[in-house]
């Protein structure tokens, strides 16, 4: 993770600030190479333009940390010790420092400044965003490793349809199965919902049952050494009306639009207006409330956002979801969503599990 700290440090350095504080769990990962959730306490590592970062982190991860390789200076302190005036204690003054606006409370930024003294505050997250938008070769072989296990997950919640069971025990075996390979996380609540319920882009399953003529959508993703997957299909549980089928076909067809239109130099809101136009064009304008896709790696919602304003211009390496979706109350719910690599001539779909409507 050295060259991480240099290209920071670089960074740094050309924009004349003196030091980064990152806080955030992504972050400290991608800059030192270990991975926690310290839930209520301090999380952060320190990187001064000039000198050693500093990682800091409770003194009970401290061989944690060791352990997942950072070879540099650790503060590791006891839940009654204040982790800031232990890094005050041995580091200089400095005047300008990048912080994630997005993630340090203002709580916590208040208590830095009552430690460190005022201070400019510069954000951190275009600095960080530039850096992590394009995958390196092993960020990218872990994504397609967290892509087979939710094909897997897919797979095993479609085996378990039957008539009369509801959407939580569909969800309770998905993620069982899960934990078998050796998966503990999933990177956001799973979703399974049907009938109506699949209406509602983020419903929440629950004990509704799956009956014949349902379309039933799932969306997960799993948390693979720290790298994420997102993967939304949707099936038929026995036959389905026409509509709920030409829903089926519209969401698809917008899908594949923008997905063959995937390639370095291509505008990412182009992406978005033409997925979005197949689906206009088929009258379901109003039922596509939200974008075409997000980033993809550290996080699971992660930079760019691909939707109808975004100027990001696509580039080798960057990794992120397409996933159009309708969502007609009373009729259907539909979203098909897929994780995307930029090649360099073109693209590769991570996710794998067929989207030509699967009946069950």
């Amino acid at each position: 993770m050295i060259h991480m700290i240099e290209k920071i440090q670089a960074y740094l350095k050309d924009e004349q600030i003196d030091c980064a504080f990152l806080t955030s769990t992504e972050n400290v990962t991608y800059t030192t190479g270990f991975r926690s959730d310290p839930h209520e306490r301090w999380l952060a590592v320190y990187i001064p333009a000039d000198g050693d970062a500093i990682l800091i982190c409770p003194g009970m991860e401290v061989e944690d940390a060791r352990g997942a390789g950072w070879e540099g200076s650790i503060i590791g302190y006891s839940d009654t010790e204040s982790p800031l005036e232990l890094l005050k204690a041995g580091v200089s003054g400095f005047k300008r420092v990048a912080i994630e606006k997005n993630h340090l409370t203002v709580e916590r930024l208040e208590l830095f400044h009552q430690v460190f003294g005022e201070c400019q505050v510069h954000a951190a997250e275009h600095m960080m965003n530039d850096m992590r938008v394009i995958k390196s070769d092993e960020e990218v072989t872990l994504l397609k490793k967290a892509a087979e296990l939710a094909d897997f997950a897919i797979e095993t919640a479609c085996s378990e349809l039957e008539e009369g069971r509801t959407e939580l025990e569909v969800l309770a075996k998905v993620e069982y199965e899960l934990k078998k390979k050796g998966i503990t996380e999933m990177s956001f609540s799973t979703m399974v919902l049907t009938g109506e319920n699949a209406s509602s882009p983020h419903g929440t399953p629950g004990d509704t049952r799956i009956k014949k003529g349902d379309l039933v959508l799932f969306d997960l993703g799993v948390v693979y050494k720290g790298y994420c997957s997102d993967i939304t299909r949707t099936v038929a549980f026995g036959e389905i009306s026409d509509q709920q089928q030409e829903i089926y076909k519209t969401v698809l067809k917008a899908e594949m639009t923008a997905l063959e239109m995937v390639k370095p130099g291509v505008k990412s809101s182009d992406l978005d207006l033409a997925a979005r136009k197949v689906i206009e064009d088929a009258g379901y304008g109003d039922y596509f409330p939200h974008r075409l896709g997000h980033g993809l790696g550290l996080n699971v919602h992660e930079y760019p956002s691909i939707t109808s304003e975004s100027d990001i211009v696509l580039k080798k390496g960057m990794t992120f979801t397409i996933e159009p979706g309708i969502y007609l109350p009373g009729v259907a719910g539909v979203r098909i969503e897929d994780d995307v690599l930029v090649t360099e001539n073109g693209y590769e779909t991570l996710t794998k599990f067929p989207k030509t409507l699967q009946t069950y």
